[in-house]
């Protein structure tokens, strides 16, 4: 009964957020610039939340994040552009296709541990972003043309389904066996835990998810280009988990937050951007090594005050 109460008590805290900015974009209050960096803001947390799963959770060191992220935006490009399906359906289709794929290079990898699993999935990604490069009928380099679908409502409820379904599969008894292949995987493994299932398990739901980021920001620019999908962009989603806090889900979701408002405010300083960025990294790492909550939750903060309360 209390789980339900939190969970009905985050759907509406969700609705009303949702409700107060639309109504602000709405008499014009916000503006394109900040409808833009919202959007941004909620395809990072969807990013960073999706790859939570793989690294935070289950311990999977993959660096090829990029490369989901990349099968989903093409995929759905290609059924709203191509086939002239609706955005949402080349939103599922795309997620889907980016789940598939993640099982494709999960099943074969997820065997390796630490710096290999890491070049695997990083290869895979390079793999991926070769193959867009090459294919003339999504544009080749130049890139693919893609009309402006995207708004608040899609990116806000993407957000809100991506953070649902993570936390609701990390608190089951599945999220619990994920949660024992980080711990320790060889003890898992002798308490019956099939833990290559579960490292799969989780490389796919962590793929469909950066699938429908992937989607979301394809179709809120007016092009994409396989160069968005390098190596870089996933260690930028690397860096967001990290920085929240290995293991953190809501860490996780303030660092996208945190991040994307200091890239989105350090734009009119193209000169000194990347030197002011990597300081901020730099200065919070030295600080909170462990990340910004480490492994605790937000939740976390209130029953230790409770406690403490209670005590008192």
């Amino acid at each position: 009964m209390k789980k339900s109460k939190v969970f009905w008590g985050y759907i509406v805290l969700a609705l009303v957020i949702y409700a107060v900015i639309q109504v602000l974009i709405n008499n014009g209050t916000v503006t394109f610039y900040y409808q833009n960096m919202l959007i941004t803001m909620c395809i990072n947390i969807m990013l960073a939340v999706s790859l939570h799963i793989i690294l935070g959770i289950t311990g999977q060191f993959s660096i090829g994040h990029a490369g989901f992220m990349a099968v989903g935006a093409y995929v759905s490009a290609i059924c709203t552009m191509q086939l002239e399906m609706p955005f949402i359906t080349g939103i599922l289709l795309g997620a889907i296709v980016a789940a598939l794929a993640g099982l494709l290079v999960g099943i074969p990898t997820l065997r390796l541990k630490g710096d290999y699993l890491a070049i695997a999935t990083l290869g895979f990604a390079e793999i991926i972003r070769i193959i867009f490069l090459n294919i003339e009928y999504v544009g080749g380099a130049a890139g693919m043309q893609i009309t402006h679908q995207t708004n608040w409502t899609y990116a806000f409820f993407g957000v809100v389904i991506t953070i649902l379904i993570i936390s609701n599969f990390t608190n089951s008894r599945h999220g619990r066996a994920c949660i024992s292949i980080r711990e320790d995987e060889i003890a898992a493994d002798a308490m019956g835990i099939n833990t290559t299932y579960y490292k799969v398990v989780a490389f796919a739901i962590g793929s469909f998810f950066a699938g429908v980021a992937g989607a979301i920001y394809a179709h809120n620019f007016y092009i994409i280009q396989p160069t968005t999908f390098g190596f870089l962009k996933s260690f930028d989603i690397l860096i967001l988990v990290v920085l929240g806090g290995l293991g953190s889900l809501s860490g996780s979701v303030i660092a996208a937050v945190f991040l994307t408002i200091v890239t989105t405010y350090l734009q009119g300083f193209p000169e000194t951007r990347m030197i002011i960025y990597s300081l901020v990294l730099i200065l919070v790492m030295l600080y909170r090594p462990s990340g910004l909550l480490g492994t605790k939750e937000v939740t976390d903060l209130f029953k230790f005050g409770k406690r403490g309360g209670s005590n008192a």
